[in-house]
């Protein structure tokens, strides 16, 4: 294979960042028929589709996963020897970061985090990213995330970590639902309720689908979502019942009318974390970020 072309691995860069031909051709500051045709050089120049589109976006092939993290510290390292690092002011950065965390993370961290942007930096953006945990240590390697947040204890132990808060599980209900009425919610009510399973609480989370399986309560579950972002309303509305981080399950009850039980069956507690890889330890926005994540959320249980 010949040389790279450095413009080449930039169209790389954006292709993979931001999923979109057009898109990516505006950060580059290309045309759409540039982009296309650039994209045409760099399938050549590795002898492999890289990108294919998908309802979802240009996604990446296993060769594009592979490639993502060496390209993308090749043009750092071009990028911090042209004296291109510029110096963050969050007063004044319209920076755009993108963070991993699923939906019950967004309900507990974003309500807090964006008014704090507001007031300190109210030009910086935030995506928020949803995708597999399996592919989360390659997003963080190659740039791709720029953070992430959450209980992973799947991610590698040089993936870099700060710790934020002690979380533990509970229940969820309806103010007027029949279990839990006269006391504490017992096992025996806890384990003949009909459930709500939520898979998108990641794959740190598989201890308590374990648990819930030995348990015997897979066999009451009325409703497994992928999100849960429409549980709240299941929940008030029904004698269904969900477990939840306790965060989530305050939250909630904040918005609207619902009752929080202690779990009645024993499931160790977590550490929720934010996460980043070596690579941005120093990059300004990134390590204002990480900082404001610890003031706001970094206490105790």
């Amino acid at each position: 294979m010949s040389s790279p072309d450095l413009n080449l691995l930039l169209v790389f860069e954006a292709l993979f960042r931001q999923g979109s031909v057009t898109r990516a051709a505006a950060q580059v500051g290309l045309s759409q028929s540039a982009m296309s045709s650039a994209l045409g050089r760099l399938r050549v120049q590795f002898g492999d589709p890289l990108f294919v589109k998908t309802r979802s976006g240009m996604l990446p092939t296993p060769r594009a996963l592979e490639l993502a993290p060496a390209l993308t510290d090749a043009l750092a390292m071009v990028r911090g020897a042209m004296g291109k690092r510029e110096a963050f002011d969050p007063a004044t950065s319209s920076r755009s970061l993108r963070v991993y965390m699923t939906d019950v993370g967004e309900t507990v961290l974003l309500p807090t985090l964006m008014t704090y942007l507001e007031e300190r930096s109210p030009a910086m953006r935030l995506e928020t990213a949803q995708l597999p945990a399996a592919e989360l240590p390659v997003r963080l390697e190659s740039g791709d995330v720029d953070l992430a947040v959450g209980y992973l204890p799947q991610l590698p132990e040089k993936i870099r970590r700060a710790r934020l808060f002690e979380e533990h599980y509970v229940c969820l209900t309806r103010p007027d639902h029949p279990l839990g009425r006269k006391g504490p919610l017992t096992l025996k009510e806890f384990l003949s309720a009909r459930h709500v399973l939520i898979a998108s609480m990641g794959s740190g989370h598989q201890v308590l689908e374990r648990t819930l399986a030995e348990r015997g309560v897979h066999d009451n579950v009325a409703l497994r979502l992928p999100h849960f972002i429409v549980v709240p309303l299941v929940i008030a509305n029904t004698d269904l019942i969900v477990t939840v981080p306790s965060r989530v399950a305050a939250a909630t009850a904040r918005l609207m009318k619902s009752k929080v039980h202690p779990l009645p069956i024993p499931i160790p507690s977590f550490d929720v974390s934010v996460f980043w890889h070596e690579r941005v330890e120093n990059d300004g926005a990134n390590r204002w970020l990480r900082a404001a994540l610890v003031e706001l959320f970094g206490h105790g249980s």
